[in-house]
């Protein structure tokens, strides 16, 4: 079992915190230097959380818990057009973050409007790439109510977020709501915004933490932090790859992001304890840019 983590400090010493999350047999999801700040997403045994505690404390730096890392979230909004655009979008991404979420944007082509609104089969195999989609909508009970129809037959868990009181069981399709998030056009730094902010981070990961556990009974052939260890070891071009996260892990496999029709054989050959990544699971065309997506298989689908 492991434990996700953020590690916040300097970039001075910083070889050290790497050293030993990899003398702990631990993992880096994601790494990000800002000026003279580096910040760690790790993923530890449980049993060496304290190691990594202690060396924080060495090194002036802070841990804090990152239940959410090793995933990724999709934001979707009506549009992407400024005219409609809910700026609680915005807010809800970045404060995700905080908790280790790896997140992505979408804007439908055809949101905006509630008789005209609409939702792409390519837009909805997208989405589903990810482990959960948020739905930022706006502030008005009866359009959001006559928008369900753009997440009720989405695949991954949904949850819905809008500025009035609603009934989760009003919107087929959504798993649950969040008030007090529709369009608001100012920065979330009041108090209700950051307790409707906390109310969505403790949703979310009561959502994530369902699929973890239902994906325990039936658990993928290796954990999804392997294979990207794996791929980043094996991979040459993934070090030329100047994107964020270039091996983005999900619950049940990773985003690589790599052209799909050049690189996609010398993902499929990555040895993962032994076996080839291709016979422990699927490996797509990703929706997004052309990249590749793996989705590990279950234990139950082999023979």
């Amino acid at each position: 079992m492991y434990e996700t983590l953020t590690y916040s400090g300097g970039i001075h010493k910083g070889n050290e915190m790497r050293e030993l999350i990899e003398d702990l047999g631990g993992f880096i999801i994601q790494e990000n230097i800002i000026q003279m700040d580096l910040v760690i997403n790790m993923a530890i045994p449980v049993d060496d959380v304290d190691k990594i505690k202690e060396k924080s404390n060495e090194l002036l730096g802070k841990i804090t818990f990152a239940p959410m890392a090793g995933t990724e979230i999709a934001i979707v909004s009506p549009t992407l057009a400024r005219h409609h655009l809910p700026h609680a979008a915005c807010d809800i991404s970045e404060y995700l973050r905080r908790y280790g979420a790896k997140d992505n944007m979408i804007g439908l082509a055809r949101g905006h409007g509630k008789g005209t609104s609409g939702i792409s089969q390519e837009e909805k195999y997208l989405i589903e790439e990810h482990d959960v989609a948020i739905f930022a909508l706006g502030s008005f009970k009866d359009c959001i109510i006559k928008k369900s129809f753009l997440y009720d037959d989405i695949d991954i868990p949904v949850i819905v977020t809008g500025a009035p009181e609603i009934d989760v069981d009003e919107l087929p399709g959504a798993d649950a709501y969040v008030s007090g998030l529709g369009r608001i056009p100012r920065r979330l730094k009041r108090g209700e915004n950051i307790r409707a902010l906390k109310k969505l981070v403790e949703t979310t990961e009561s959502i994530l933490n369902k699929k973890r556990k239902y994906m325990g009974e039936d658990p993928p052939l290796a954990p999804s932090i392997l294979v990207k260890d794996a791929i980043e070891n094996q991979v040459p071009a993934i070090k030329e790859a100047y994107t964020p996260t270039p091996v983005t892990s999900q619950l049940d496999g990773v985003r690589v992001k790599l052209d799909y029709d050049t690189y996609h054989k010398d993902i499929e050959n990555v040895d993962v304890k032994g076996r080839k990544l291709s016979d422990i699971a699927e490996v797509t065309k990703s929706h997004m840019y052309g990249y590749t997506l793996v989705k590990l298989l279950n234990e139950s689908s082999i023979v």
